[in-house]
């Protein structure tokens, strides 16, 4: 039992923690762990200004890498290096950017930080400490996240940092952090011309990546106080269940709706949080159960218990879409479910105000939904409408379904719209 929640202890703690997550990439040299700590530390030893752009989805682990580089290279570099951290949710405005960063800098050198200097006075100071801590062999990390945010406006923080990097006495690193990809496109000519155009991909892992990552993950070390009887049998009974079919199909399923680490780790994290203490071991329905939680989707869940009509109503719909109708309305739906009933045939005929009935109860459920705001006086049978969710979900809604026609399943399996 101790030993249980010990266990438990060790990986929440790990699950909970970003840092140690990537820290299994440090080995690899080429890991973007490892090209960007030789960006900056190259620019600490070489006494040179470096900027750079860390690319990838939220949750791919741009700012985790960054933070395991930032603290190694803190403590190799103890004194040779000071950070100064802005985040455009709170810092896009050039002004206040400058006053952050006059205050952080102020704070790193036991400096008198004054709140009633201008925005000029903030950019002459920077950059008469950037020539200061460059005399002193001393660098500066800026590190920037959210850097598209920081592309708003006349860009004169970013021209003034990239600007001060073009001079011999400063010593500076920029470390950019975006969710989009075309972010130094984003820069103006002045500022881009100023940028060293060195830029880090993050992408999902890949299927080995992540079975590595697992492991690196959920594995009990030796050396963790826990008896070595327990930790062997944990790590055996592990072993089994990632290289079973069952699992790495449930990871896939976990990753195809979003592959970033950051996913991994909230599926992961689950999984632990349904381990039974008694018997001490994490169980494959630990993670079903995991994937079930992480699954849930509400427009699925309304799927299962709509009527037959409304179903048909939302496959005429996809189907209309699928044919590529930019605008269609009640009156096109009605035609399309005309069709389908003419060529097979089916037994599943409403008369006209009891389809209007259920077209409406679809618009309550927000299943369905007008394509603008316009035409409120318009008849509600000639309003352009559109779905609200996508292919996948009404697949996935028709085979939870337990009334679900047999009919819309097969145009769905031959016409490919899963």
């Amino acid at each position: 039992m101790v030993a249980a929640e010990t266990a438990l202890a060790i990986l929440r703690t790990r699950l909970s923690n970003p840092t140690f997550a990537h820290s299994h990439l440090k080995s690899s040299s080429e890991s973007n762990y490892s090209k960007l700590k030789f960006i900056v530390s190259s620019s600490i030893a070489e006494a040179c200004n470096n900027s750079v752009l860390l690319l990838g989805p939220r949750g791919s682990g741009k700012v985790a890498v960054a933070e395991l580089v930032l603290e190694d290279l803190k403590a190799e570099h103890a004194d040779e290096i000071s950070v100064i951290r802005l985040n455009g949710l709170l810092h896009s405005d050039d002004n206040c950017a400058l006053k952050e960063i006059a205050r952080q800098l102020c704070l790193e050198h036991r400096l008198l930080f004054s709140k009633m200097a201008s925005s000029d006075d903030n950019s002459q100071f920077m950059i008469d400490m950037l020539r200061e801590c460059g005399l002193a062999h001393k660098t500066t990390i800026f590190v920037l996240d959210e850097f598209d945010l920081f592309t708003q406006g006349k860009q004169r923080l970013l021209y003034s940092l990239l600007d001060a990097l073009q001079t011999l006495t400063s010593q500076a690193v920029v470390i950019g952090m975006s969710c989009r990809l075309d972010a130094d496109q984003l820069l103006e000519k002045r500022v881009r011309s100023r940028f060293s155009n060195r830029k880090l991909l993050f992408i999902p892992p890949s299927a080995d990546e992540m079975q590595r990552l697992i492991e690196h993950l959920l594995y009990l070390p030796k050396d963790s106080g826990l008896p070595t009887k327990f930790v062997t049998e944990f790590n055996s009974r592990l072993s089994n269940i990632i290289s079973d079919k069952k699992f790495k199909e449930i990871v896939n399923s976990i990753s195809a709706v979003d592959g970033t680490i950051s996913n991994l780790l909230t599926f992961l994290f689950r999984a632990v949080s349904y381990m039974d203490v008694e018997s001490g071991f994490l169980m494959m329905e630990n993670f079903k159960s995991a994937e079930l939680c992480m699954q849930k989707q509400p427009k699925i869940d309304c799927l299962q218990g709509a009527s037959v009509l409304d179903l048909y109503i939302l496959v005429c719909m996809n189907r209309l879409e699928i044919k590529e109708r930019n605008s269609y309305n009640f009156t096109s739906i009605m035609k399309e479910y005309k069709a389908i009933h003419d060529a097979y045939k089916t037994s599943d005929n409403y008369a006209f105000t009891v389809c209007l009935r259920a077209f409406e109860h679809l618009l309550d459920q927000e299943l369905i939904g007008f394509v603008d705001s316009k035409g409120h006086n318009q008849s509600i049978d000639f309003r352009p409408v559109r779905l609200l969710i996508s292919s996948r979900e009404l697949y996935e809604g028709l085979k939870s379904n337990p009334l679900s026609p047999a009919i819309l399943l097969k145009l769905f399996d031959h016409e490919s719209y899963k």
